[in-house]
C-alpha cells in the first residue's frame, strides 16, 4: 500500500517561492544588521547603541517571524491541524516577544537621552501594530486554539482572521520603512541626496523589505496554494457542528 496516499499535493511552484520568501527575508535581517555594524556603531543594551537594538528586533519579529507564520498554513500541508496551529501561535508569540524587546530598546534610550517619545509618524504607526497584533493574535488564540468557540462563529471570524492578519504585516512593512527612512534622515540630513553609502544601502534594505512584503502576500492570496483540509479535519468538524448546533447530516 502507498504510504503516501491521502497525502495532499504540494503545488510545484510553491516551494520555490517559499524559498524565494526565506532567502529574502534572512537577507533583510543581515542586511539590517550590517548597516547597524558598518554604519550605527554595532548593538549594545547600554549606551548609544541600545537604540540599535530596536531596529533589529521589530525587523526579526515583526517582519520576518511575522511572515514566516503567515506562512505556516501553505508551507505545513499535511500535518495536523493542530500542530500547525500551535507553530503559527508560537511564531507569533516569538515575534511579539522581540519586538516588546525593541519596544523597550527605544523607549528606554529615549529615556535616558531626555528625548521625547511617540510623535512621529513612524511610532504612531508602530504602537497601531502593536496593539493590533496583540489584540489579533489573543482573539486568533481564543477562537482557534482554545475550545469554546463555535463551528459557526470559527467559520464566520476566520475571514476577518486572515484579512487582518495580512494587513497588519503589511502595515509592519510599511512602519519599518518609515523608521528607515527616519533614521537616514535624522543622522545623513542633506547628505542623504549625494548618495552617500549608508543611504544606498539603506535603500537597497527598504527594496528588500518590500520584496519580502510581497512575496509573503502573493503566497497568502493564491488561493489554489491554499493548505487543504484533511479527511479527518472535515470529520470532526462536521461532528462539532452537529455537536454544537445540532446540524445532523442525516436530518436533512
Amino acid at each position: 500500500m502507498d504510504s503516501r496516499a491521502g497525502l495532499a499535493a504540494t503545488p510545484g511552484a510553491l516551494p520555490y517561492y517559499v524559498a524565494f520568501s526565506q532567502l529574502l527575508g534572512l537577507t533583510v535581517v543581515a542586511m539590517t544588521g550590517a548597516w547597524l555594524g558598518l554604519y550605527r556603531g554595532g548593538i549594545a543594551w547600554e549606551g548609544a547603541l541600545q537604540f540599535n537594538v530596536h531596529p533589529l528586533s521589530m525587523v526579526i519579529g515583526l517582519i520576518f517571524l511575522q511572515g514566516d507564520a503567515l506562512l505556516v498554513y501553505r508551507v505545513f500541508r499535511n500535518e495536523t491541524k493542530r500542530t500547525t496551529k500551535v507553530l503559527h501561535g508560537l511564531l507569533h508569540v516569538f515575534a511579539l516577544v522581540i519586538a516588546l524587546v525593541g519596544v523597550v530598546a527605544v523607549f528606554d534610550y529615549h529615556r535616558k537621552k531626555g528625548y521625547a517619545d511617540l510623535y512621529s509618524l513612524h511610532s504612531w504607526c508602530g504602537l497601531l501594530v502593536l496593539v493590533l497584533y496583540f489584540v489579533q493574535w489573543l482573539v486568533g488564540l481564543s477562537f482557534f486554539l482554545f475550545p469554546g468557540a463555535s463551528f459557526s462563529l470559527r467559520s464566520r471570524y476566520r475571514p476577518q482572521h486572515v484579512f487582518f492578519g495580512a494587513a497588519i504585516f503589511l502595515l509592519s512593512v510599511g512602519t519599518a520603512l518609515l523608521g528607515l527612512k527616519e533614521a537616514l534622515l535624522f543622522k545623513l540630513g542633506a547628505k542623504y541626496s549625494t548618495f552617500e553609502a549608508e543611504g544606498v544601502l539603506a535603500n537597497v534594505l527598504g527594496l528588500l523589505l518590500v520584496g519580502f512584503g510581497v512575496t509573503v502576500l502573493y503566497i497568502l492570496t493564491r488561493s489554489d496554494w491554499k493548505r487543504p483540509p484533511q479527511a479527518e479535519e472535515q470529520a470532526l468538524s462536521m461532528d462539532f457542528k452537529t455537536l454544537t448546533e445540532g446540524d445532523s447530516p442525516g436530518s436533512q
